[in-house]
């Protein structure tokens, strides 16, 4: 049986050039991800999008044989309600929190307008879709610029992490620098593990093993350069390593 390719049918021109602008302006979107190296890119938004406009085409069209006037009436709408719940577990897997920072919420957020974007299109909504399209560009590359000229003048947040050993007073040390550089402590947090290797260290002639390392945290609020603080750090005795990290997901 040949297919009818009419608008009743949803199997028209009309549905293809739906989906193809759903493939288009989400491939555009999966670009600017794939380009910042995320965890879901060209491909992923790409499938996502695209899939979500066959499914709504689907709801609309894919019962049209089971209708009859009077007794069997269908809601395209409920679909589009199950493709956003749907998402939710793609987006909850780009979503990850390691100890206290969260990561991926934004990249998580793309994945939904994705959605979103397919969705427009499979509806006959091209030009809203365009438009959310162009709209998440401005959000991803306007919108950090501006956020650093409104806060240009405020204190910085920063976080340091600290590893070192234990028992040898590195702690008062290293709260004692962050103060005398301008620092105040908003959030602290230590967590102690055991070395890799016991380390063996001469003092007084004497060999002295040490079997735990402590790996602190610290949410500091002052300038926002911290490379001195990290240089001072570094050249603290029993310290073995200094790093700085984000507050927050800046996966834009």
């Amino acid at each position: 049986m040949a297919w009818a390719f009419a608008e009743p049918s949803g199997q028209g021109w009309t549905q293809v050039f739906e989906l193809v602008t759903a493939l288009v302006l989400c491939s555009l979107i999966g670009l600017e991800r794939e380009l910042k190296q995320k965890s879901a890119g060209l491909r992923t938004h790409t499938l996502v999008g695209l899939g979500a406009a066959l499914f709504l085409l689907v709801s609309k069209y894919g019962f049209t044989d089971v209708l009859v006037e009077g007794q069997v009436v269908l809601d395209p709408s409920r679909m589009a309600a199950q493709i956003i719940s749907g998402i939710g577990f793609i987006g909850g897997g780009l979503i990850f929190v390691r100890r206290d920072v969260v990561r991926g919420l934004t990249t998580a957020a793309v994945v939904w307008i994705s959605v979103a974007v397919g969705c427009a299109c499979a509806a006959g909504l091209p030009l809203l879709a365009a438009f959310v399209t162009a709209a998440h560009f401005l959000v991803v590359y306007g919108y950090p610029p501006l956020i650093r000229l409104l806060t240009r003048s405020r204190p910085a947040t920063s976080v340091i992490r600290v590893s070192y050993r234990d028992g040898e007073g590195v702690l008062r040390q290293v709260l004692a620098l962050a103060t005398d550089a301008g620092y105040v402590l908003e959030q602290a947090g230590t967590g102690r593990r055991d070395a890799d290797e016991d380390e063996e260290r001469e003092r007084g002639g004497t060999a002295v093993r040490t079997s735990h390392v402590v790996d602190l945290r610290m949410r500091l609020v002052g300038p926002k350069s911290v490379n001195d603080l990290l240089a001072s750090l570094s050249e603290q005795p029993g310290v073995l390593s200094v790093d700085t990290g984000d507050i927050d997901d800046t996966s834009e």
